[in-house]
């Protein structure tokens, strides 16, 4: 099971993964770990991360940036229709309404869904990690901001679905932190005592998020959230982006944002003199040369110039930061301390301005742009069964209160209720209880609009099907299950019809399948105010735990058994009540939702231009190969190469090298893969022979030079048997002898065939090649080995001094010589067998 965390993130993406005992954030293949969030188009292929990002001033209307805002947004929506202008490719309205991006792609025009495009950018992380951990990637945890609603969220989801991700978690990016910067804490309170409380302060690129978060030992607890998902980096990107296309329309009567390529050359230049201001005080410059027209465009800007354009911005910090603090109502000095962490963060006004509300200094304990994937990997980890991590429970919050409403029977009006209020525990449950004859839907809807940055509140519809009244004509009992689940987005997980059956005493009740015990309800005030609804007196948490709410009255087992007391009378036999319940039916409808069948297109497609790009991706390998190859051999036939190869050859190669670079750059540009694969076989007919002869020239006296080394070891052995050593007086003469020609011959043809080489052109063919010298090595090589075998005698037959049986106890004496003899010579160990 892999373990995965990915950081979506507006302008840049990282990824996290968990091995070698701890989290690592890897790097792609251009050992970068920041991935830039582009996707570019072209004629054959897409693509992703750095490769399109070089491609953005290029092919600008085709590579799209910044489009994680647009996730479950109408094209009519206000902030896609103000953000249109300040982009240089197309957007466009799908069937659905939502906003999709218009592009050519394979020389056709087509329009993609933001769920696509991020699919797209999925798959390029997916690809990262699975290099980094050498084995297929699935599962994983996302990041997504804090403010993101349920369409956002998702819309988040079906991307990584179409990408072939199994997301574990849609994790905020600021519970991402806290959990990165508190499980490896080792001095949190015990969980009996009070809490530590962290703010954690998150400035990216495209949003600002603050959390204040409870760390316990094992445990963390985020208490609120505040937001403004229109103070970022880009903004002020945007600022001073505006601030040039002013000046350089009075200076040298251009106009920027006619020209897109212009457009985003200045995006580029802006971005750099951002963080080097961030850095420097002094003026610092900004040029740019054929800026349009052939004009070079410069200026200047310091940072405090810069500081007074931003006001408006900084004057925005301090929103969310009183909104927190108003929402735990604590007091500055309950604070242990504030982390901050983003690229934005970087900005000195920014960080000058929290510090000052605070009244403390920041602190940097974690890496400001890794953090949030990290944190991802590591709640992937915890939900991984093939990891062994520190328990460590996480508590998130929702962020906006959630209300439903319905059509109310009593009141023949529309009734409602707020379910989860603002920063209640999530992930969470409830039961809802309603009495109804017939079918009914519940609207799901935020219920304050001011703090929504969305311009729809609906969340969605939910039909709760095949309700039926009771035998007696009565409203039945209707138990409906809603949660906010660990992705952040409402649901109603199910719903549940309650039948009373009643049987006589005595008679055995009909067996039921019974799904969930539930309890019969008492009558009260709330089912009179409420005849058809009243919430249920049990909510149930992440992990199943039942709390009685405030509203209510304790329930009673319908199938229980009341003790008798031995004061009372007999009371008059009662007919038993069983309970069952039957599962219903229901429809959901959400907002924005892809449908079934669309996201299954999306998957299909995703995997037909992945398997375009690898097609893609073959043929420019096989390309490049041909015009790598033409450029070696051109160096090389005038280097190296030179003296194996005559005139005549060497000048019809290098025509030949000429007219295959011509073709590369002029037919040979969009050619098949095939035909470059010819192409390059047909150079090598007229190249590997060169390059053979000089790899011969290079191998082969080191070939000789071992043979040669290998004819004096057995010379210096015979020579030492004609001598008569007393060591070799065991071995036959035979065996001897045949060795002695065995090593005559050899040297005879080392002789012959080095005079024969030596005196051979370099221009031809070798007399003898390399491979004819190993094999000869082989053939008149007797059994060789590293070290001899000692030969062990029986523990009876060993004496601790003296020879055994006659013989005497060395290491090159055989015990057997009929079979085997031996010989030392140098340290090397022959044995002839």
């Amino acid at each position: 099971m892999s373990v995965v965390g990915f950081d979506l993130g507006f302008q840049s993406c990282y990824v996290a993964v968990a091995r070698g005992g701890g989290i690592e954030t890897v790097a792609n293949e251009y050992s970068d770990r920041c991935t830039p969030s582009f996707v570019s188009f072209g004629q054959r292929n897409r693509l992703i991360g750095a490769a399109a990002k070089s491609q953005v001033v290029t092919n600008c209307q085709n590579t799209v940036q910044g489009f994680k805002r647009f996730h479950g947004r109408a094209f009519a929506d206000p902030y896609v229709q103000s953000a249109k202008s300040n982009l240089v490719y197309n957007l466009a309205q799908m069937s659905s309404g939502v906003t999709g991006i218009k592009v050519m792609y394979m020389e056709e025009e087509r329009v993609f869904s933001i769920e696509q495009v991020t699919g797209m950018l999925l798959t390029k992380l997916k690809e990262t990690a699975e290099s980094a951990l050498k084995k297929p990637v699935a599962d994983c945890v996302i990041s997504v901001p804090s403010f993101f609603t349920d369409a956002e969220r998702s819309s988040v989801m079906d991307a990584a679905q179409i990408a072939g991700l199994n997301c574990l978690r849609l994790m905020n990016d600021t519970t991402a932190v806290t959990l990165a910067y508190g499980i490896y804490k080792q001095d949190l309170p015990a969980p009996e005592e009070k809490p530590r409380i962290v703010v954690f302060v998150d400035v990216g690129h495209s949003g600002y998020q603050v959390s204040v978060c409870a760390f316990n030992k094992g445990k963390l607890k985020i208490l609120a959230t505040a937001f403004d998902p229109e103070l970022g980096g880009k903004d002020f990107d945007d600022i001073l982006v505006k601030h040039f296309c002013e000046e350089f329309s009075k200076k040298y009567k251009l106009d920027a944002r006619s020209k897109p390529r212009a457009l985003v050359r200045l995006y580029q230049e802006c971005e750099k003199l951002k963080k080097l201001m961030s850095a420097n005080s002094s003026d610092l410059p900004l040029g740019i040369e054929c800026f349009m027209n052939d004009i070079d465009v410069s200026s200047k800007l310091n940072r405090g110039q810069f500081e007074e354009m931003c006001a408006g911005l900084l004057a925005k910090v301090e929103g969310p930061l009183c909104s927190v603090m108003e929402q735990t109502k604590m007091k500055k000095e309950d604070i242990y301390a504030v982390e901050i962490v983003g690229g934005a963060s970087r900005i000195p006004a920014i960080k000058e301005r929290i510090a000052k509300f605070f009244g403390k200094e920041l602190n940097t304990t974690l890496n400001a742009d890794e953090a949030v994937a990290r944190g991802c990997a590591l709640q992937c980890a915890i939900l991984s069964p093939a990891f062994k991590v520190r328990e460590f429970s996480i508590t998130d919050v929702v962020p906006y209160s959630i209300s439903l409403k319905w059509n109310s029977a009593a009141d023949d009006g529309l009734n409602d209720c707020e379910v989860f209020p603002k920063n209640h525990a999530a992930p969470f449950s409830k039961v809802l209880t309603f009495y109804r004859k017939e079918p009914f839907t519940l609207d799901a809807y935020y219920n304050n609009l001011k703090e929504l940055p969305y311009p729809n509140s609906s969340i969605g519809q939910f039909l709760i099907q095949n309700v039926v009244p009771q035998e007696s004509g009565e409203c039945a009992k209707v138990k409906v299950k809603v949660r906010v689940n660990v992705h952040g987005v409402f649901s109603v997980s199910n719903a549940s019809l309650v039948e009373t059956v009643k049987t006589p005493e005595g008679e055995e009740p009909m067996e039921t399948d019974q799904t969930v015990k539930e309890e019969e309800v008492q009558p009260g005030s709330m089912m009179e105010s409420f005849p058809c609804f009243f919430i249920s007196l049990f909510q149930t948490s992440e992990h199943g735990k039942q709390e009685k709410t405030e509203n209510g009255k304790q329930e009673k087992s319908g199938d229980g058994k009341q003790e008798k007391k031995n004061d009372q009378p007999p009371q008059a036999k009662k007919p038993k009540v069983k309970t069952k319940t039957v599962e219903l039916p229901v429809q959901n409808n959400l907002h924005w939702q892809l449908p079934t069948d669309v996201l299954n297109m999306f998957v299909e497609n995703e995997g037909k231009m992945i398997m375009q790009d690898k097609l893609e991706k073959e043929r420019n390998d096989a390309k490049n190969n041909v015009e790598e190859y033409v450029y070696e051999m051109r160096d090389k036939l005038h280097g190296i190469l030179e003296k194996f190869v005559n005139e005549a050859d060497r000048d019809a190669f290098s025509l030949k090298l000429e007219d295959t670079e011509t073709w590369l750059y002029e037919e040979g540009e969009d050619q098949q893969k095939q035909v470059y694969i010819d192409k390059l076989a047909e150079l090598k007919k007229m190249g590997q022979p060169v390059l053979d002869r000089y790899m011969e020239s290079e191998i082969r006296p080191k070939a000789f030079e071992e043979l040669g080394r290998q004819i004096q070891v057995y010379m210096k052995f015979i020579e030492a048997y004609k001598t008569k050593d007393e060591q070799y007086n065991h071995l036959d003469e035979l065996e001897v002898t045949r060795v002695e020609k065995q090593v005559n011959d050899a040297m005879a043809w080392m002789n012959n065939k080095m005079n024969q080489q030596n005196s051979q052109d370099l221009t031809l063919d070798p007399v003898v090649k390399v491979q004819e010298i190993q094999e000869l090595y082989s053939a008149c090589n007797p059994v060789v080995s590293k070290p001899k075998p000692k030969v062990e005698l029986p523990k009876d037959e060993k004496t601790e001094n003296g020879p055994v049986n006659g013989h005497q106890g060395t290491e090159n004496q055989s015990p057997n010589p009929d079979k085997t003899t031996s010989m030392n010579v140098d340290g090397t160990v022959v044995s002839l067998a």
